[in-house]
């Protein structure tokens, strides 16, 4: 496989997990509208519209961590990352790239053990198993060593360290 079609891959999947967000908050924005009109329309409040919320809302913010967030869009500490050299944006890229994929590696078997575990509950109203709900963090977990993984690569490799530009972070 060439570079090309490397990079055409990963726009493409990038696209699709854009496209699981995109009905994630979809189910997300129309559970909510459809618990808005049953409690104050209806006047018969339904209480599977929470669990369906909260889960959509948390494979949202994990599943766009892990696979559509930029590096350029990660929080750090502008102020200093952007006004020390390349060579040390490029350590300082290795030495948290490294403390990460250890921190989440350590965690990710006790994390896979509880989730697992979780199968045994369900969930109250739409009696879903637990850990269909929130397997989404081992997901997350996996995608942020891969990713991680790579940047150290890519630092140690001489790579220029992604940087924020200050011109298109909003207030």
């Amino acid at each position: 496989m060439t570079f090309e079609q490397s990079a055409a891959l990963g726009r493409w999947l990038r696209r699709r997990a854009e496209n699981v967000t995109v009905a994630l908050l979809s189910v997300m924005f129309a559970t909510f509208i459809i618990q808005i009109f049953f409690r104050y329309v209806l006047n018969n409040p339904i209480g599977w519209s929470e669990e369906v919320i909260i889960t959509t809302w948390l494979w949202t913010v994990l599943w766009g961590a892990a696979f559509i967030l930029g590096e350029a869009e990660e929080i750090r500490f502008d102020i200093i990352y952007s006004n020390i050299s390349e060579g040390t944006r490029r350590l300082f890229t290795v030495v948290t790239g490294v403390a990460l994929v250890f921190m989440y590696g350590i965690s990710l078997p006790a994390a896979y053990r509880y989730v697992s575990f979780m199968k045994v509950e369900r969930s109250a109203y739409l009696h879903v198993p637990i850990n269909m709900m929130y397997s989404v963090y081992i997901i997350f977990t996996v995608a942020c060593i891969g990713r991680y993984c790579w940047l150290v690569y890519q630092a140690i490799r001489g790579a220029k360290s992604p940087m924020t530009d200050p011109a298109k972070v909003g207030d």
